[in-house]
């Protein structure tokens, strides 16, 4: 007779999970068991800290579209998988999160590890739910596993570690609980906006005489289609971070990214535009947006509750992104090719100059830039490439150029600290063989260090690149820029990654000029197994928009004079390309 914890985990292999992240510990040892003596249908991956597990759960989930779980213990177990599940709440991921709890008559009695986890959930989750008993067991577990995957967010189980053990018995069952009254699987369709709704649509892209896309990681799936409606529309396509790899970098239709991490070209495109097509995005920065009354919208969204969220769409489709394009396509008239575009390219091409003078490897001391789009270029076709929360975005973002066939990952709307190298142990997970490659900064890699062990553990393929420069960088430059502080408590004591990349088993270089840049990347991405590449780099080089707004520029000149470093500051804005960002 199965215990309430076989039968969770029978549930997970019936719903095809392949892996659970976690972290033992006795509040969830039954689990544990099942997930032992099952290693032949589904797998643990033992992570050295909770958050990496909740972060790795969300990470698979975006990397694979399917269900991605971690696991932890009660009391500070489950509380320390928050981070990353709010990463899945704000990025719509399909997440399960099990917890343990103390012994079921011991709960809210101030016992050793006794929180209320449930309660704790409840703002992150869809779907949550304190198991009572096993046969109670039998339909939560379907029915979280289900709402994660059809609301795209986090489901909950929490379970006292007596009842994990509990058997099903058939005796004490309740009348009305029929065993396998549920089918474990998914009953999914692609829905579709109504014919009106896409006629609408079209009309207002075909009298529109400037569109441009915003696409995002909806749109992912609908590289094709989207390509078509760009081809059709001469649109000009910019595309929020987690819509990178949607078009390689160098399609003639992108304009790259958008927002503070974005291009010149993304910017001028949104703000001259007379109509814009949103396609599977929630973008945040409502000001990078046309302004309203500007240009009219339509929105591509799964999501209804997505449909004007950040700009007052005129016509809202409901629907998967590649058939709905595909229907909208099919409503579009074929624009002839126009000066908007062309406008556009042209200072895409600019922008890249502009870059390109950023990444000078002449400069000393060694800019980010440069060895960014240096590490960018050794990667593989396939690669899948992580970045974390910081200036290394900024780096990626701008400096990597993506190929047809590459993945990225970030954390998104959430923007956490601490992601990137779980994302990419996760995606090393999922998908075995493929080169993994993770960019990350000093501040992010050491929160949570110790995971780069978990990297040498699963012999994860993985190059990381840590732009050390002994600062976090970007918040010290909002402080400049979005209040007019100065720089304060962001100077960061120097770790020696390369020798602690050593120190668990793998390999560490370090690069700290130029002329190092490619012996050393020669040597990394030569030897086997994780690798660290710790890069020395000017620790004042400025974090820049694409346009310096006005009272960006003014709080930074306030600030300026107070902040440590401030001649070396001086010195960087007054080169290009940032000199001309300033006065742009």
């Amino acid at each position: 007779m199965a215990n309430a914890a076989e039968i969770l985990v029978d549930t997970l292999i019936a719903w095809n999970v392949e892996v659970v992240f976690g972290l033992p510990g006795d509040g969830i040892n039954g689990v544990m068991e099942a997930l032992r003596t099952r290693q032949d249908k589904i797998a643990f991956v033992q992570v050295r800290h909770e958050e990496s597990a909740a972060f790795m759960a969300c990470a698979y989930a975006k990397w694979t579209g399917k269900l991605g779980v971690c696991l932890a213990t009660s009391g500070p177990g489950g509380t320390h998988l928050l981070t990353g599940l709010y990463d899945a709440k704000l990025d719509q991921a399909p997440v399960l999160a099990i917890t343990g709890m103390q012994f079921h008559d011991l709960i809210e009695t101030f016992t050793q590890q006794d929180v209320d986890l449930t309660r704790v959930f409840n703002d992150v989750s869809v779907y949550n739910a304190q198991v009572a008993d096993a046969a109670h067991m039998e339909n939560v577990a379907s029915l979280a596993c289900r709402t994660a995957l059809a609301r795209k967010g986090v489901a909950h189980l929490s379970i006292a570690s007596d009842i994990q053990e509990q058997e099903a018995d058939p005796a004490k069952r309740s009348k009305r609980n029929r065993p396998a009254h549920t089918p474990q699987q998914m009953f999914s369709g692609h829905s579709m906006p109504l014919d009106a709704e896409l006629d609408k649509a079209a009309a207002i892209l075909n009298e529109a005489t400037r569109v441009t896309i915003l696409a995002g990681r909806g749109a992912l799936g609908a590289a094709a289609e989207l390509e078509h409606t760009a081809h059709l529309l001469q649109a000009p396509v910019a595309k929020a971070l987690l819509g990178k790899a949607v078009l390689p970098d160098n399609h003639p239709h992108t304009t790259g990214g958008i927002g503070i991490l974005g291009t010149l070209a993304s910017q001028e495109a949104m703000e001259t535009c007379d109509a814009v097509l949103i396609v599977g995005s929630s973008f945040p920065y409502i000001e990078y947006y046309p302004k309203p009354g500007h240009a009219r919208g339509v929105q591509i969204d799964c999501d209804a509750q997505r449909i004007g969220l950040r700009f007052p769409v005129e016509a809202g489709l409901v629907g998967d992104a590649a058939e709905t394009l595909r229907a909208l396509n099919q409503r579009l008239t074929q624009k002839p090719s126009g000066e908007f575009l062309q406008r556009s390219q042209e200072t895409m091409r600019r922008w890249r100059e502009m870059m390109r003078q950023s990444e000078d490897a002449r400069a000393q001391p060694l800019k980010p830039q440069t060895i960014a789009r240096a590490f960018g270029q050794r990667l593989a076709d396939d690669t899948m490439l992580a970045t974390d929360s910081g200036q290394n975005t900024e780096l990626a973002a701008r400096h990597v150029d993506l190929r047809s066939g590459q993945a990225f990952g970030v954390s998104g709307a959430l923007a956490s600290m601490a992601s990137g190298l779980a994302y990419a142990v996760a995606a090393g997970i999922a998908f075995p063989g493929r080169p993994i490659a993770a960019i990350v900064g000093d501040g992010g890699f050491a929160m949570q260090l110790g995971e780069f062990s978990t990297a040498v553990r699963y012999k994860i393929p993985l190059k990381t690149l840590v732009i050390k420069n002994n600062m976090l960088n970007q918040i010290a430059w909002e402080q400049m820029m979005f209040l007019g502080n100065p720089q304060f408590g962001c100077e960061l004591q120097p770790i020696d990654f390369a020798m602690a990349a050593e120190a668990m088993g793998a390999s560490g270089f370090r690069i700290e000029r130029a002329d190092q840049i490619e012996t050393v990347l020669d040597e990394a991405f030569a030897a086997e197994g994780p690798v660290v590449i710790e890069a020395l780099v000017d620790a004042y080089e400025p974090l820049m928009p694409p346009k310096m707004p006005s009272d960006y520029a003014k709080n930074f000149r306030q600030a300026l004079p107070q902040t440590p470093g401030h001649e070396r500051i001086e010195e960087n804005i007054a080169r290009e390309p940032a000199k001309s960002m300033m006065e742009a």
